[in-house]
């Protein structure tokens, strides 16, 4: 790990280094049954020298609501009244200035615009306008901060997701919450320090690279729970195979991955370790974790008629909470089904309702339990969706193509201002006439408020020092408290 480049012994990413290597040394030296034992210790001792609270932290963990797919921010969030006046006119060419266009519609001749058909209101002390679908979402407008403004290079759903999730468009890279993992470490030994979930059908697909650890070590990627069966496979023992049969198991097998590391001196094989051991110790903290039985009646009814459905977005943000409550650094949830070219009014029907009642729901519970002073929650697309129609445009029909010159999203918690609005549009949501926002700007900012200077977050790869937010990332003040 680094942050920053001195080279002075005084410095934590020399003493880092010089952990690693001593780490190393040590196995190579034949003290093969302490060695996991100091492998601990050390680890413990680098997290704590510069695990990343290099500024003081306002929030622990992140829960980041992925909405995979793309909502329509004009559908949904940012409120164009003049475009009914403008229904089916062919956008201007000084409104699209020539900017790109995906395969899906550049072949179109021409492109009608197609207002929204849903209604809007202003909502709490900050006037947020806010759409007919997402009624629990406007109870908490005075909650979030909405971004309409974030933009990105990325148009097609793969690189712009990759992008969102990692910070580059490049398939592979390590994800934000290995990067959590790696730069502050665990809050719970018992459970893993980065959670993924998915939910929703159909839709563009969810690779476990957006997850993954990439070039960081691979302890740090992203443990996913399953949606049916065990959450984690393998969760159960064996019929016969009682848990005293297992530990002695583990204990032999990790005599052998030892004397292997002894060997080769291979980091990878103490992951393995590490693997093996967390998950026997889920054994114990998993199901619990996913027994709702004891939630409060009241509380289940605030995330809506799913919750008991395993898998469920509902499901799933219940879940994230009790996570959150037992020190799991960072849960990402993905949602799929938001990509809608055609027969928007329906799908999108279909998203907001499954979705709308537990995002706000999660925002109320944490804050009910006094947790969302110290939690960032995200709720976010890959890019937005075009004015224009996309196919046949008529009074109660139209689709939306990719549009990721701006777009809206929502963020809360530790470090984040409340109830405001941030940004703002051309009157045909196409281009950013106020505080723009890229990605990087946003990654940035929410590392901040976690205590991580991003530009330190560093990790040396193919002689290159990267971070998350590449070479870019500026803080934007007005999301800060």
């Amino acid at each position: 790990m680094s942050f920053g480049n001195n080279t002075s012994m005084q410095d934590p990413v020399t003493k880092a280094g010089w952990l690693h290597n001593r780490r190393h040394f040590l196995m190579g030296g034949g003290v093969s049954l302490a060695s996991a034992a100091m492998n601990s210790l050390l680890s413990a001792e680098t997290t704590k020298e510069h695990g990343g609270v290099l500024l003081p932290p306002k929030a622990k963990r992140v829960i980041y609501l992925c909405q995979s797919g793309a909502p329509s921010q004009i559908d949904l969030y940012d409120h164009k009244p003049k475009l009914k006046q403008w229904v089916g006119d062919d956008l201007p060419d000084s409104v699209r200035n020539g900017q790109r266009l995906t395969g899906m519609t550049a072949a179109q001749e021409n492109f009608p615009i197609a207002p929204s058909i849903f209604d809007f209101k202003q909502y709490g002390q900050s006037g947020a306008w806010v759409s007919e679908l997402l009624p629990y979402t406007s109870g908490i407008v005075d909650d979030v901060t909405f971004i309409r403004t974030l933009y990105t290079e990325a148009i097609n759903h793969d690189p712009a997701i990759t992008l969102m999730q990692t910070g580059t468009q490049i398939a592979g890279r390590p994800s934000f919450g290995a990067w959590l993992s790696y730069g502050l470490g665990s809050l719970n030994d018992d459970l893993p320090t980065f959670i993924a979930m998915t939910s929703g059908e159909g839709g563009q697909p969810l690779y476990d690279r957006l997850w993954g650890a990439g070039f960081l070590p691979s302890h740090h990627q992203g443990v996913k729970l399953r949606r049916t069966g065990d959450p984690v496979l393998f969760l159960s023992n064996p019929p016969g195979v009682t848990r005293k049969d297992r530990r002695a198991l583990l204990d032999d097998l990790s005599l052998l991955n030892q004397k292997r590391i002894e060997e080769t001196g291979d980091p990878e094989i103490e992951t393995r370790i590490s693997q093996y051991e967390m998950a026997f110790r889920m054994q114990a903290s998993v199901p619990a974790l996913a027994d709702f039985s004891k939630e409060p009646q009241h509380v289940l009814d605030k995330y809506g008629g799913e919750v008991n459905t395993p898998g469920s977005y509902a499901a799933n943000c219940l879940l994230a909470r009790r996570l959150a409550e037992r020190g799991v650094r960072f849960i990402q949830l993905y949602h799929r089904g938001w990509d809608q070219h055609t027969f928007l009014p329906k799908g999108i029907r279909k998203q907001a309702a499954a979705t709308d009642k537990a995002s706000a729901a999660l925002i109320n519970d944490l804050k009910q339990r006094d947790m969302l002073k110290d939690t960032l929650v995200i709720w976010a697309g890959e890019f937005g969706r075009t004015v224009y129609c996309q196919g046949t445009l008529t009074d109660t029909d139209y689709g939306r193509d990719h549009h990721p010159r701006c777009f809206t999203i929502w963020a809360a918690g530790g470090g984040i201002r409340e109830g405001q609005v941030i940004g703002k549009t051309d009157d045909f949501s196409y281009n950013i006439e106020e505080d723009p926002i890229h990605i990087h700007d946003l990654n940035a900012t929410l590392l901040h408020c976690l205590g991580i200077q991003h530009t330190r977050l560093t990790y040396k790869y193919q002689g290159r020092h990267h971070r998350l937010t590449d070479v870019h990332g500026n803080l934007v003040e007005k999301m800060l408290a």
